[in-house]
């Protein structure tokens, strides 16, 4: 659609809060909550406390002194960040394993559907079966032919 020059532009509706695209920020805090359950965030995490504690007991320069009010401060910071973003990543992993269970559900429906299916028609081919002449049976019914055409022919050379 095109402008009109003669008419004034509608106004956006102002938006108080900012804009973000949930998906993206869901993707990092799943990249995130991932980082911090590994052991390589448990050896950097450890590092760093103890470069941090080395350099506020043994060196001159103090930025942190004894009772690490700042080291603390940061620790409490960066946990509760890490809570509520590994609570987001549980929270879409269990959507997406819902959704999988709802996939599976479907599929295993389908699946007794087609298995009931080869059931009927498998039971229906054992009943057409049943009906059908075996090579067996037919065996038997040519050797019972075959002795009364025998007895037949012996009772007719018998009476000439």
């Amino acid at each position: 659609m095109t402008e009109r020059l003669d008419q004034p532009r509608e106004l956006a509706p102002l938006r108080i809060r900012p804009y973000y695209d949930p998906e993206a920020f869901g993707r990092l805090s799943e990249r995130i909550a991932r980082f911090l359950g590994t052991a390589r965030f448990i050896v950097y995490m450890t590092v760093f406390i103890a470069v941090w504690l080395l350099w506020n007991t043994l060196l001159p320069v103090k930025f942190d002194p004894y009772p690490f009010i700042f080291l603390t401060l940061m620790l409490s910071l960066q946990a509760s960040y890490a809570a509520p973003l590994i609570l987001l990543a549980q929270n879409r992993q269990a959507d997406r394993d819902r959704v999988q269970y709802e996939q599976d559900r479907m599929r295993a429906e389908r699946n007794q559907a087609e298995i009931e299916y080869l059931i009927r028609e498998i039971a229906a081919l054992r009943l057409a079966l049943g009906e059908v002449a075996t090579r067996d049976y037919i065996r038997s019914e040519l050797q019972h032919l075959h002795e009364d055409l025998r007895e037949d022919l012996r009772d007719g050379a018998a009476r000439h």
